[in-house]
């Protein structure tokens, strides 16, 4: 049987161009999006413990999500019957250069909205952020991170051999030991640029979950995979 061939009509040939451009615009903003080399905060969700003397006591910081340690925050204590007394340390450790703001010989513990730059104070080695002495009858507490909610370590570390500044955000609590819960993360992709503590909104921030970068973490170089992807997907 002979098919009968019909010509588009001007209307629906406008119609179709008009879908294909749309079509091709959202493509090329999720392609935007994929590229946090684009973005010039990216920003990291996290719910991470840190407490004890085991595995959950040290947690390794991964500022740029490229499988290397920028930070080490670690929770140690120790306790000595004989007397009585015993230590319990809140603290992170720099990799190399890297370094925290500092405040009274102590990390400091930031509020939002605080800028993290050059302007600021960085430790000059590993610092306590809260320690803790308890004897028989007393306990006392030293450093800038007791029962805080919501408060950020200001951070500068190497990234591809330049210098960015980022912040962590952590809840603290002290009953009387010691327990730390790392909520968040995020970093200036743009190098020796000052970061606003806590931001995590905006036309110039990413958000990407640390198990969820594939590509992303890639960049450019990601994107012919991430096509394939979706083509693989689209012929389902």
């Amino acid at each position: 049987m002979k098919r009968e061939s019909k010509s588009v009509t001007s209307s629906l040939e406008r119609r179709l161009n008009s879908y294909a451009l749309a079509a091709s615009a959202a493509g090329v903003g999720v392609l935007a999006l994929a590229q946090p080399a684009e973005a010039k905060i990216v920003y990291t969700k996290a719910h991470v413990k840190i407490f004890g003397n085991g595995h959950n006591a040290i947690y390794h910081l991964d500022l740029a999500n490229d499988k290397q340690t920028d930070f080490v925050i670690q929770n140690s204590s120790y306790c000595c019957s004989g007397d009585g007394w015993g230590d319990d340390f809140l603290w992170e450790i720099g990799k190399g250069s890297n370094r925290a703001v500092s405040s009274n010989r102590y990390v400091a513990a930031l509020p939002k909205g605080a800028q993290i730059g050059s302007s600021q104070a960085f430790c000059t080695r590993a610092k306590s952020a809260l320690e803790l002495d308890f004897g028989i009858s007393t306990i006392t507490y030293g450093g800038n991170w007791k029962n805080v909610k919501d408060h950020y370590l200001g951070l500068k570390f190497k990234y591809k051999g330049n210098t960015h500044y980022a912040w962590a955000r952590l809840n603290v609590s002290a009953s009387p030991n010691i327990t730390a819960t790392l909520t968040g993360y995020a970093y200036e992709t743009i190098p020796n640029k000052p970061i606003i503590a806590g931001e995590t909104r905006g036309s110039d921030v990413i958000t990407v979950q640390p198990a969820s970068l594939g590509h992303l973490a890639r960049g450019a170089s990601g994107l012919p995979a991430w096509r394939r992807t979706n083509s693989v997907a689209a012929s389902h």
